[in-house]
């Protein structure tokens, strides 16, 4: 046997959910591009789990499946409320997913048709606990949700307090339709691992959570954001580039192992970056990361992928950044349960093998001889 090192190459399972053949994304075999442009993030869902896309009375269904499982459990609340002020959003959320198991009294149930109501159950509450804990933390209250058919809607007011307004729904929706499922991630894996032992679908998801919070997965977008935010402004941008560029410092943002001509997501992003800084009057963030790619492509080959316009996106949405990644986790929810469904239906353990590099021939030595 010999390894890979990050099992990079390897194909470690089949899958009819997503795919990326020769730089070409598709969820259920459509172009990542066509559902950027056309689907909501709710059909995306639907189609995640169910293979196909919705009709308008299957939609509705699922939208107001959404809503009825909404809310999260006072103890959950409770709990968010004794978390430490600095606790990391990714860590609290991760935390807050596992004990939701705790008051799902089908938590074990393990019929398709009872995973499939946790998964609509998991898909429902992230965003609210994620809106709770943000508001929790600077004092506020928590928000019910207003039923809204979009979820991206109702995250918005949860985490607010106020309506949102079409531009900003809209470009979180987007945002969440691209960033819904990519094949055997980190984090998918994750989550197919866990429940490959036949444990249950929350500990699945926040197995995936845990991988998610990484900086090389999903916290790529808040290193993206705190890199502009220390660069500042335009005119900083050459200086700044060129100096990690020299050290040979990592430009978060860049380059993608899947990818080798560019991640094909990145171009619905930069122009959702461009148009929100034309309705906020802040054209700073959008500018510099023009500059900063010019730069880095230019001189490395490197190109954009997800993370690094989704910085200014959110940032422009007025979104903290140590909620960027949560935000992630909104999305990617859908495919995480689509993928521990498929795994559920088709199972068997996970049990790779390791190319052993360790000492040979030892022998036990006393211990009055060490």
């Amino acid at each position: 046997m010999t390894a890979t090192k990050g099992l990079e190459g390897i194909v470690a399972t089949t899958s009819s959910i997503s795919s990326i053949v020769d730089g070409v994304l598709t969820y259920r075999g459509i172009d990542i591009d066509d559902l950027a442009v056309n689907a909501s993030f709710e059909e995306v869902v639907y189609l995640l789990w169910f293979g196909k896309l919705p009709t308008q009375s299957e939609l509705e269904k699922l939208q107001a499946d959404l809503n009825a499982n909404s809310e999260v459990p006072a103890g959950v609340i409770e709990q968010l409320k004794l978390y430490p002020k600095n606790t990391n959003s990714m860590a609290a959320l991760r935390t807050a997913v596992s004990s939701l198991a705790l008051y799902d009294t089908e938590a074990n149930e393990m019929s398709r048709e009872a995973n499939v109501l946790k998964a609509i159950k998991l898909q429902a509450k992230i965003p609210a606990v994620i809106a709770a804990y943000a508001r929790i933390r600077e004092g506020k209250e928590p928000l019910a949700s207003k039923g809204y058919p979009s979820l991206a809607a109702n995250f918005l007011y949860q985490l607010t307090g106020n309506e949102p307004d079409k531009v900003a729904i809209e470009a979180l929706d987007k945002a969440l339709v691209l960033h819904a499922d990519h094949e055997l991630n980190a984090s998918t894996f994750a989550a197919r691992v866990t429940v490959a032992t036949l444990s249950d679908i929350y500990s699945g998801v926040t197995s995936a959570i845990g991988a998610l919070k990484g900086p090389l997965h999903g916290g790529a977008n808040e290193a993206v954001m705190a890199m502009l935010e220390e660069i500042g402004t335009l005119d900083n941008v050459e200086l700044s580039i060129n100096d990690k560029l020299q050290r040979k410092e990592k430009i978060m943002g860049f380059g993608h192992r899947v990818y080798k001509n560019g991640d094909p997501r990145a171009k619905h992003l930069q122009k959702m970056s461009r148009e929100l800084g034309k309705i906020t009057g802040n054209m700073n963030w959008y500018d510099m990361s023009i500059k900063i790619e010019d730069m880095v492509t230019g001189q490395k080959g490197l190109k954009p992928n997800v993370d690094f316009y989704s910085a200014s996106v959110y940032t422009s949405l007025e979104i903290p950044r140590d909620l960027f990644t949560p935000i992630f986790a909104i999305s990617r929810a859908s495919g995480w349960t689509a993928h521990i469904l498929e795994q559920y239906e088709n199972n068997r353990l996970i049990r790779p093998r390791a190319e052993y590099t360790g000492l040979e021939n030892q022998k036990y030595i006393p211990i009055s001889q060490r």
